[in-house]
């Protein structure tokens, strides 16, 4: 196994003050996010394996390995989508590029981001998203312009019969998976982006409704019919870590100033 980093440089600004001063062609942070991306192919180009386990981040971690396994794969492969949002806006709709990545996987996305990281799209119809409640509108009329399959929380919590059935109709043999923890109920996981204390009444997103054991069987099902080729952990985040850490800092003998 191979262990491969991508360095992400620390923001030394104020975000907070106003996110249209690093935002270019109305997607925040564009070119920096780009380069990193590049450097995640870069590396998969040049030791090309065969499964690929991603950790950290946002959802668009999962953008270069994904990009790289539809390329090595084609027909083959698909996408199973673990998440309470489809990521699939486009600039003037969101501003963040995380909200674009299966767009993007799909060659429906950012033009820069799809012509640079993605020479091979996953086909529509090989994908299929889980979790998924109370898509925005722009959103509804994406998935049912390109006829995406989708599987509710509901669905899951009833045993998702419809996904191992997406993956016999499409034949699919290589899967690659995607889980955003924010697909979780943050009542019994609070290590997500909408559990930060300060949020601005939850951005007015949907909020996760699935359990663990939801997303394990969900995952331990599939695995049954096909090849998993590639799997995605993001939006993990742990506020009262962040926040103690913060603090810890702040302190005389443990701090940044530790006279």
């Amino acid at each position: 196994m191979r262990v491969i980093r991508v360095p992400v440089p620390k923001f030394k600004g104020d975000f907070s003050k106003n996110v249209r001063e690093v935002e270019e062609d109305g997607v925040v942070f564009k070119s920096d996010l780009l380069t990193q991306l590049a450097a995640a192919r870069s590396a998969l180009e040049r030791y090309k394996p065969e499964k690929i386990v991603t950790l950290g981040g946002d959802c668009l971690v999962s953008l270069a390995p994904f990009a790289y396994l539809s390329e090595k794969y084609g027909e083959d492969f698909g996408i199973l989508w673990i998440d309470t949002h489809p990521d699939i806006s486009q600039p003037g709709q969101l501003n963040h590029a995380h909200t674009y990545v299966l767009g993007n996987l799909m060659g429906h996305g950012e033009n820069d981001f799809v012509s640079k990281l993605v020479p091979k799209p996953a086909g529509a119809s090989n994908v299929m998203i889980a979790g998924i409640h109370d898509p925005f509108d722009h959103e509804e009329e994406f998935l049912t312009r390109y006829n995406v399959s989708t599987c509710s929380a509901k669905e899951v919590q009833a045993g998702a019969k419809s996904v191992p059935q997406w993956i016999h109709d499409r034949k699919i043999k290589k899967l690659a998976i995607h889980i955003d923890l924010d697909v979780l109920n943050e009542a019994k996981f609070h290590s997500l982006l909408f559990s930060r204390p300060d949020a601005p009444d939850k951005y007015g997103y949907a909020q996760g409704e699935l359990s663990m054991q939801n997303v394990i069987d969900l995952v331990n099902q599939v695995k049954e019919d096909c090849t998993i080729v590639g799997i995605t952990v993001a939006e993990y985040l742990p506020w009262d870590a962040i926040n103690l850490k913060a603090m810890l800092q702040k302190l005389p003998l443990i701090g940044d100033d530790c006279n």
